[in-house]
């Protein structure tokens, strides 16, 4: 079976609201709700069943002007995104998100771009592929 294209413009990426923005315009077009900002919601999504993905159909995801995002989505953006997940103890887990932090403040930890490729490679039937 051939793979379904579906791509992303990285240069519509300017931070993690921007991001979930274009993943709705590429994989929820024709949906009256969209995905949140949420990498829960970004997996739930690979999974299929809404929006453009059926199910585990072969889908190759080509990222174009990946390199943009990835800026976006680097450090700055992480350590304020981790942060205000520690200023919310009442709903996100402290103790990882400190973790996170702590790794990415010492130079070894993941950028959100990270954590968002990790998901779609959590996907097999997912191909992404960077442009």
């Amino acid at each position: 079976m051939t793979a379904r294209l579906i791509e992303i413009d990285g240069s519509r990426v300017h931070g993690i609201p921007s991001l979930y923005a274009e993943l709705n315009r590429v994989f929820m077009p024709n949906e009256p709700w969209t995905l949140g900002e949420s990498l829960d919601a970004l997996d739930d999504l690979l999974y299929g069943g809404f929006g453009v993905l059926r199910g585990s159909e072969p889908v190759r995801v080509l990222w174009r002007d990946a390199e943009a995002a990835r800026a976006a989505l680097g450090v700055e953006t992480t350590l304020a995104y981790l942060r205000r997940k520690l200023e919310r103890p009442d709903v996100y887990a402290v103790a990882p998100a400190r973790r996170a932090l702590d790794e990415l403040e010492a130079g070894r930890g993941e950028t959100y771009f990270d954590l968002v490729v990790g998901v779609f490679r959590d996907h097999a039937n997912i191909e992404l592929v960077f442009a």
